[in-house]
Parts: C-alpha cells; structure tokens; sequence
C-alpha cells in the first residue's frame, strides 16, 4: 500500500490481466482507474477488490460515502452509514404511562 505522491502504472495484457494484477495483494484501500469507455470503467470497477474505485478521478470524497479498505487495509469503515453507526450506541427507554402497575410486576410466586 503507498501513501504519498506516487503513481504507479503497470502494463496489462487484458482486462482479465488488470484485474488480476490489482488484486495480487494483501491490501485493497482504494484504486484509481482511467478510461475512456463507461461500461469497462463499471465492469472492471465492480471486479477490483479494494473499498474505494475512483474512476476517471482520483481522491475525490463525500461526508455521505463510506471510506474504508478491504482485505488487510484499514480499520473498518468511516463516512456515510456505515462510519457513524461505529459511534452511536443503542439504548432502548420504556416508559409506563398508566396509573396501575404491570400485572406481572404484582405477581407473587406461589408454591
């Protein structure tokens, strides 16, 4: 995984090839892709295994997308849904609103 300002592009013989080569590893943050033709950048977009596929731009981000990795990249996801339910905790309140209480919490045990 490289951080910083580096580009990195490798020869492909195929589709099939690309695809293969950008998951040969055990990282899969996020991935740039440049094309020309819609459908290939979707097909081949949907086949990369990484959290994040830019295509035709490149660190482009949203409040409301979730960010995160796949495979051994990151700590779970952040943004969108997904990242704020990492710090909501659920708590159910009842609240009894008659004047009698419950009939089972007047219950008495018998022998």
């Amino acid at each position: 995984e490289i951080f910083g300002p580096v580009l990195v592009a490798l020869p492909f013989d195929d589709e099939d090839d690309l695809v293969a080569q950008a998951n040969d590893s055990v990282y899969g943050l996020a991935c740039g892709l440049w094309t020309r033709d819609h459908r290939t950048a979707w097909r081949v977009a949907r086949r990369i295994e990484a959290g994040t596929v830019w295509i035709n731009t490149y660190k482009q981000f949203s409040i409301a997308t979730p960010f995160g990795g796949t495979k051994d990249s990151g700590l779970g996801r952040e943004k969108g849904r997904e990242g704020i339910r990492a710090y909501q905790r659920q708590k159910s309140l009842y609240w009894g609103v008659g004047d009698a209480p419950l009939p089972w919490a007047t219950a008495t045990a018998t022998a």
